[in-house]
């Protein structure tokens, strides 16, 4: 349970629901006060005595909640913690009891989770606005109230030009966009200004491409594709429909706040230290790049780079990361794992069944939700909502996490109108389902629901036959996010822990295959391998490989020189996947002059095939029983014949004047007259 203590009142909002107080007190293990009737009008009595008190206040209504911190911030007390019991819980054609649900909210609601990092944004509030004819006119009016705006025509006809203009007219399209609140970096074709003797409709000067300006914000009114690849998660860039006239009125509203100074959340964190990217210019993962809808990640060498004022916090990148390079930070994966333990844990506690989790977002999810609530039927007793800020950063160890917990199903509600965002998600469902197969656990525990009507998605909900729990089992979920999924799938495995799982490609689990009649053991492998996975063992030559390390980055066969590696995504657990085995071992050759090993036999018979007799340096018996000696032995073989390598690096003999005088008598050149010398 929270460590936190809180005084909880709960509302039936005039007896619209079922809320057994002396129930939900029970599976919180703490006392609660009567239901109230109607706490936001004739029982705001009984909420003020609340907010006297010691202890912090959890209000069961969300609703009301402006109302209840304006009440607060008057009489000096602290903000109350609000959770929705109406819609989530109390709202339903279900006739099971709401409680063990209400109860699991409640207990979620009073998890502290840290707070993430922020970021300051500075907006100066040049607004550049684009659009076509009199509603981008009008729009371009509206928005210079509270920015600095410029208007960009696409399309300059049907405008009836005001008597006084304050901000200037440009015609043109714009081609290209770059940044976000704050910093804009924009490119417009067929550039012109307005001619200010215009009269009847906009007259403009001789246009020009290639146009280049700064911004802060863009209104994009233009009606074609959005400049950005994701529009909706570019702070700064407001993308509206022309069309629709409430959507323009919104838009214009939230855009004229855009000055000053705002404080964004960074939602990811990157260490580069165990990013399996790139090694020495061989490409290894790409996962992150591919999957980063807004394009905020690219490749930096054996790296990646996160522009964190593009990053929109869609999750994708942490969710498929395979080392946990990225995580994810809106909250943190303790904070979410740690809430998602203390639903199912009071849910079932309080007697629930069958306990299903429904991922959902804060904007279209909430929505659907809401209309089930005051339209339909509700959720079902058994479904406990969880908010995200994008359903599409779930990844395998949450999901995993999820079961182990002990919900019995998993519903997410994804938003069709970003339906491009949800590779990653699709691919984490597959590994998960693969994992849940191999430990003969039944299929379909976990639907997604990809549509817009409330009806569908509770037909849906209503239909389910989660059947029973997959595993039950606390865990701490600390460490990074391999540890906490392989926590997490070890529990589910419970009497299958020893099977080994065959696993999709993309899968971040897995072994190496070496051929070993190909390998040589130059170890370039080991050097590459960004997770330490591969390590070497010189004494006995041996190339060494721990399971539960690797990432399937594939660095590895990428770099090896033979071709001699390959790839085998799978899921072990057993206890020899955390130990380091032998993947391929040679007798080593021994020097033929002292005896000592110094390389394996393989690599020295290799190279002697192919440069004795062949290679200049080794073309005689003599010169090729070099590549057969150790290196000690070999540069003393090299000086003993006269070859002396360091014999370059000696000092040259000091010329004196006697030097000179015997040359000159000699009628010898001073550098022929030393060499003669030096014979002598």
């Amino acid at each position: 349970m929270p460590d936190t203590q809180y005084r909880i009142i709960l509302c039936n909002c005039e007896k619209t629901m079922d809320v057994d107080s002396p129930a939900i007190g029970k599976a919180l293990g703490r006392d609660i006060a009567k239901c109230a009737t109607n706490l936001c009008r004739s029982g705001l009595s009984g909420f003020e005595d609340a907010i006297a008190g010691d202890l912090p206040v959890l209000v069961a209504c969300t609703q009301e909640a402006a109302l209840f911190s304006e009440i607060a911030e008057e009489a000096g007390a602290a903000s109350p913690t609000f959770f929705n019991l109406r819609e989530l819980a109390g709202w339903t054609r279900d006739k099971r009891s709401p409680a063990p649900k209400m109860a699991a909210l409640a207990a979620a609601a009073m998890v502290r989770s840290k707070p993430p990092r922020l970021r300051t944004i500075e907006s100066d509030g040049l607004c550049l606005v684009v659009g076509s004819g009199q509603e981008a006119l009008d729009a371009a009016i509206l928005l210079n109230r509270s920015l600095s705006v410029t208007l960009l025509l696409n399309d300059a006809s049907g405008i009836v030009l005001p008597p006084s203009l304050e901000f200037p007219v440009f015609s043109g399209r714009l081609a290209l966009a770059s940044g976000s609140l704050g910093h804009f970096e924009v490119e417009v074709n067929g550039y012109a200004a307005m001619l200010p003797s215009s009269r009847s409709e906009p007259q403009f000067t001789m246009a020009r491409d290639g146009a280049k300006s700064q911004c802060s914000v863009i209104f994009d009114m233009s009606g074609g594709p959005a400049i950005f690849s994701r529009p909706e998660g570019r702070d700064g860039y407001f993308y509206v429909d022309p069309g629709n006239r409430a959507a323009v009125v919104e838009a214009v509203m939230k855009t004229g706040e855009m000055s000053g100074s705002f404080e964004k959340p960074i939602y990811v964190e990157y260490d580069a230290g165990i990013c399996a990217h790139s090694r020495s210019k061989k490409q290894g993962c790409n996962k992150c790049i591919d999957n980063c809808p807004a394009g905020a990640i690219s490749s930096a060498g054996d790296h990646v780079e996160i522009d964190a004022a593009i990053c929109g916090g869609c999750g994708n990148c942490a969710a498929h990361c395979p080392s946990g390079a990225v995580s994810y930070h809106y909250p943190d994966r303790i904070d979410s794992i740690s809430v998602l333990q203390v639903m199912a844990r009071t849910y079932l506690a309080a007697g629930g069944k069958e306990p299903v989790l429904l991922l959902h977002d804060g904007d279209h999810g909430l929505d659907m939700i809401n209309v089930m609530a005051r339209l339909g039927g509700g959720l079902p007793a058994n479904v406990i909502p969880f908010e995200m800020h994008s359903v599409s950063g779930i990844g395998h160890d949450f999901m995993a996490a999820a079961f182990a917990s002990g919900f019995c199903g998993l519903v997410i509600v994804t938003d069709p109108r970003k339906a491009s965002e949800y590779d990653a998600l699709a691919q984490e469902i597959a590994l998960i389902e693969a994992v849940l197969s191999g430990f003969q656990q039944i299929l379909g525990r976990i639907a997604v629901f990809d549509g817009r009507d409330p009806e569908a998605l509770e037909t849906l909900l209503y239909g389910l036959k989660p059947g029973r729990e997959v595993a039950r089992q606390d865990f701490v979920p600390i460490g990074n996010k391999r540890e906490v999924a392989r926590t997490a799938l070890s529990i589910l495995a419970g009497k299958h822990i020893d099977k080994v799982i065959p696993l999709p490609e993309t899968a971040p689990y897995g072994a190496v295959a070496v051929d070993g009649a190909r390998c040589t053991l130059c170890f370039a492998c080991v050097s590459a391998c960004p997770a330490d996975a591969l390590s070497d063992n010189l004494e006995r030559y041996e190339l060494r490989f721990s399971q539960s390390a690797c990432v399937q980055c594939g660095i590895c066969k990428a770099t090896c020189p033979e071709n001699a590696i390959a790839l085998l995504p799978q899921l072990d657990l057993t206890a020899t996947a955390m130990r380091p085995h032998t993947l391929h071992e040679e007798e080593p050759a021994h020097c033929v002059s002292c005896g000592k090993a110094y390389a394996p036999a393989s690599t020295i018979e290799r190279m002697a095939e192919r440069l004795s007799g062949k290679h200049s340096m080794f073309m005689d018996e003599s010169r090729a029983r070099l590549l057969k000696m150790c290196d000690t032995c070999r540069l003393e073989e090299l000086a003993a014949g006269g070859g002396d390598p360091f014999a370059i690096a000696g000092r040259p003999r000091v010329r004196t004047t006697d030097d000179y005088i015997e040359a000159e008598k000699s009628g010898l050149s001073i550098d022929d007259f030393l060499i003669d010398d030096d014979d002598a």
